[in-house]
């Protein structure tokens, strides 16, 4: 059968689909006519997301491409679907990330930010950010992010700006802002209090330190992995109900090397079982040691300077506190005091997220947000339903955070950022300044020299980049947003944090409508094939530019959406990232195909009487196909939809519809007219459907498919990106033809194993006879099954060898002299053999008592298994053997 041939007006592709040819051209395409910013028509439906904001400091790492490959899929399907969808992009301005960028780069020129002066180094900042900051603006773009850059947002924009400025006030005024000193995390390179986010936690070598305090019978032994800290101890605490120590809770112990006398204090925090069962107390450097030192009302002494130098007055002054360490525990050897040998000891240590050092708790004067009245409220909206979280099971993962949240340090020692609007009286008055206030001014007063955390100016973010405290157009419509897209990582320190603000910010709007957003989609951290956590360390660390070079960017995102469901990490391999490019080449060339011969998407598809059985299965197929992808996509199981999307482009399009249809498309006709509308039907909804995930690719083939027009849409206006979004229609279900068309799919695929069992290279041809075949329902596909199966019609002298008996079909195959058959008989005897060990050899454990009673259950299961395949195997080979034909 001679292939089809292409019509004379049939659009041309070029054969192979190069990415970096389209992908730059289209997007830019799609920006300038503005299909990413929302039509604002009053008759649709707002659906609004809010990006998650990169850092200006940052480049597209692989969770950033995890991330917004989601959130591009739900924006770009829900504009196809008619909703009036804005996803809107912005950046944050990363406080201590980005003065450490610019810090870096006066120190080449041999300067520091206290040269320049606060305004001048700010300054500095600023042209740092319009001349490198931001990169991560383009890539987005390289992506194919359908982000509203009309509406594009700084953190520190002036709009903003105001709305921190107003947050801060409103909180201060009712008493949920105060300033106090208490224990921080603080950076001790950074010099700057640190959030908890800003905090990784690492397994590092240390030693444990058993050390006695005190003499004799009212002696205790604490152990500690920061011998110097204990400089600072102002008690020792047991627990207690330990009667170990009751003696001497309230007596006073002689703390070593100091000269000084400290009290034993009895408090519930202390773990009798865990050590010894007494703890040192040092108020000043520890979070715990705090609380009890508050409880007990301990003095807190400082021992240590923003830099992590000793100030302790004595033979440790002025060294660093890592040199202090082993020079604080040789004199406690030389004293006696070491109770034990020193012991290694693994443990895990904060360090700086920016600049990796360890993270020094300490006491100090900071601004805090009292969060009890907010996370109470960010709790219930959840508790009541009015925030939903995917998947619901994460949802214990919030609650732990938020009904256990300690109040909230918001001031940072640094000069980019918020500042704090406080201001100090030459007579210590203190003023909180609004941004519609004029701030004190005259001899004496000076504004508060820190700044505001950056997750303070995030945690608004879902208000202030539609305009709050201005009731503007925008948030009246967009808000509360519609889905917030994160990773279950940072649930804790920016999903909290937004929900606090936003119903507090907007409680007058009701508590329906003051959420932030009203779905929170947590994905998981993309992780290596062996569900290793990436890391540079690992070496398994993935560039998605890089993948995008290669590959695609809509490989890179098929790549990341296949692997993606709510809450569960994404394990992805450059092996996947090539089978995605070669899915996309795979449908590139069924299109082309389909193209050469006339299809169309503005051919009408003709009623069912018309169609051959091939045309109506697959058009029944496509039905059930755009059903399920829709119920994956709205319970944002991504990768269940990419699975659905993939199995029938590839599997049911491309290897068996365009097979099909080259029968019909041959004979001509009415027959290969229906053919070529269907193919154009089937292909336009099947690149709707997959735009979402791979917008470039599909929008190039769909052009190509649409250009006799489509949808009543203007030649001008035409796009994926606007296109309506498929629906299912019941009137292309077809029972019996998918039950005809599998029938036909299992007769080729048991002859297509036979082959390949018997050796047949795919090519050769072979003469057969299909016995029955005319009394049955597959009749009118002979020849498509002969062409699919490379068979010859049974010539006069036609001697079959073999027999394959499929339904109601038995194909009888003349494999004479087509295959050696002494050397497959021999071939298929060793297989035989084989099998028949493994059975035997498994059909022996099963049969032992003893090993029954004693193996695992799962070693059990895996025999079974074994002499199950086994089992099989020996009927496939004796099958094959005796389809051989005798000699």
């Amino acid at each position: 059968m001679s292939a089809p041939q292409r019509p004379e007006s049939a659009p041309e592709l070029p054969q192979t689909f190069v990415p970096a040819d389209v992908e730059g051209t289209l997007y830019e395409r799609w920006v300038e006519r503005g299909y990413f910013t929302p039509s604002g028509k009053p008759d649709a439906t707002p659906y609004s997301i809010v990006i998650p904001p990169p850092n200006v400091t940052g480049s597209l790492h692989v969770g950033h491409a995890l991330d917004h490959t989601i959130q591009d899929v739900l924006v770009r399907r829900r504009r196809m679907q008619g909703f009036d969808a804005l996803w809107l992009p912005g950046m944050d301005h990363a406080g201590i990330a980005t003065q450490n960028v610019v810090e870096r780069e006066l120190a080449k020129e041999g300067l520091s930010r206290h040269d320049l002066g606060r305004e001048a180094f700010v300054e500095r900042v600023w042209r740092w950010k319009a001349e490198s900051g931001g990169k991560i603006l383009g890539q987005m773009r390289r992506l194919g992010d359908s982000v509203d850059w009309t509406r594009e947002r700084f953190t520190m924009d002036e709009g903003l700006s105001r709305a921190v400025g107003t947050m801060f006030k409103q909180l201060y005024d009712d008493g949920l802002i105060y300033r106090a000193e208490r224990i921080i995390n603080w950076c001790p390179r950074c010099l700057t209090a640190l959030s908890d986010i800003e905090v990784e936690h690492a397994d590092d070598d240390g030693e444990l330190v058993s050390i006695r305090y005190g003499d004799g019978d009212n002696s205790l032994v604490v152990a500690t992995t920061r011998a110097e800290t204990m400089l600072g101890d102002t008690a020792v605490a047991v627990h207690p109900d330990d009667e170990r120590y009751t003696h001497l809770v309230g007596t006073k112990v002689e703390l070593p090397l100091t000269g000084r006398r400290i009290p034993v204090v009895a408090d519930e925090h202390v773990d009798p079982a865990f050590g010894t069962g007494a703890v040192k107390v040092t108020p000043a450097h520890d979070p715990n040691d705090f609380e009890i030192g508050r409880r007990h009302d301990l003095p807190s002494l400082m021992i240590m300077d923003e830099h992590g130098v000793i100030t302790a007055h004595g033979p440790f002054q002025g060294l660093d506190r890592f040199e202090a360490r082993p020079a604080v525990v040789a004199a406690l050897r030389a004293d006696g005091r070491i109770e034990r040998e020193v012991r290694p000891y693994r443990h895990a240590v904060g360090h700086c997220q920016r600049c990796d050092t360890v993270v020094e708790p300490r006491v100090s004067l900071q601004w805090f947000v009292k969060v009890e009245p907010l996370a109470s409220a960010a709790s219930e909206a959840v508790r009541s339903g009015r925030v939903t979280i995917h998947p619901p099971e994460l949802a214990k993962r919030y609650f732990s955070w938020v009904d256990n949240m300690h109040d909230w340090c918001i001031s940072r020692q640094l000069w980019w950022g918020h500042r704090i609007p406080v201001y100090y009286g030459p007579n210590g008055e203190v003023v909180c300044v609004g941004p519609d206030e004029e701030p004190p001014s005259g001899p004496g007063w000076t504004q508060d020299g820190d700044v505001l955390d950056t997750w303070f100016s995030s945690g608004l973010w879902p208000i202030s980049t539609l305009g709050w405290p201005a009731q503007t157009p925008d948030l009246a419509r967009y808000y509360p947003t519609s889905v917030l897209v994160t990773g279950y990582d940072i649930l804790f320190f920016w999903v909290v944090r937004m929900a606090m603000f936003g119903l507090y910010a907007m409680k007058d709007r009701g508590p329906a409508d003051s959420v932030p957003f009203r779905e929170i989609v947590l994905h998981g951290m993309v992780r290596d094939a062996h569900g290793k956590k990436m890391s540079k360390s690992f070496g398994n660390v993935v560039d998605p530019l890089d993948w995008i070079d290669r590959y695609g960017a809509d490989a890179t995102r098929f790549t990341l959406a296949r692997g993606a469901n709510p809450g569960s990490d994404v394990p992805i391999t450059e092996e996947w990232a090539q089978g995605s490019r070669n899915f996309a080449t795979k449908l590139w060339n069924a299109s082309r195909f389909a193209l050469m011969n006339g299809a169309s998407a503005a051919l009408p598809v003709p009623p069912a009487e018309r169609l051959s059985s091939a045309d109506r299965w697959i058009l029944s197929r496509l039905h059930t196909l755009i059903a399920e992808v829709d119920a994956s996509y709205d319970g944002y199981e991504f990768a269940k939809a990419c699975e659905a999307i993939q199995a029938f482009a590839w599997g049911e399009f491309c290897d068996w519809y365009v097979e099909l249809a080259k029968t019909s498309l041959t004979a001509g006709g009415d027959a290969a007219q229906a053919t070529r509308a269907v193919l154009g039907h089937v292909l336009d909804r099947l690149l709707r459907l997959l735009h979402p995930v791979m917008p470039f690719v599909t929008e190039e083939l769909w052009l190509a498919l649409t250009q006799g027009g489509v949808d009543g849409e203007a030649e001008a206006e035409r796009s994926l990106v606007v296109a309506a979004w498929p629906a299912p229609e019941k009137a292309y279900a077809d029972p019996a033809a998918e039950a005809e068309i599998a029938a036909l799919q299992r007769l080729v695929t048991e002859v297509r194993r036979f082959r390949s069992d018997q050796g047949l290279r795919p090519g050769q041809r072979v003469p057969a006879r299909l016995v029955g075949i005319e009394t049955g329902v597959l009749a009118a596909h002979e020849p498509a099954i002969r062409t699919l199966l490379r068979l010859d019609e049974a010539g006069p002298d036609f001697a079959a060898s073999a027999s394959l008996p499929v339904g109601d079909v038995r194909v009888e195959l003349d494999t004479a002299g087509t295959i050696d058959v002494a050397a497959e008989r021999r071939r298929l005897e060793k297989d035989l053999g084989n099998a028949r060990k493994d059975r035997d050899q498994a059909q022996r454990k099963l049969g032992n008592a003893e090993f029954l009673a004693k193996a695992p259950q799962p070693v059990v299961d895996k025999v079974n298994r074994q002499y199950a395949t086994a089992e099989a195997d020996i009927a496939r080979l004796e099958a094959q053997l005796a389809a051989l034909p005798a000699g």
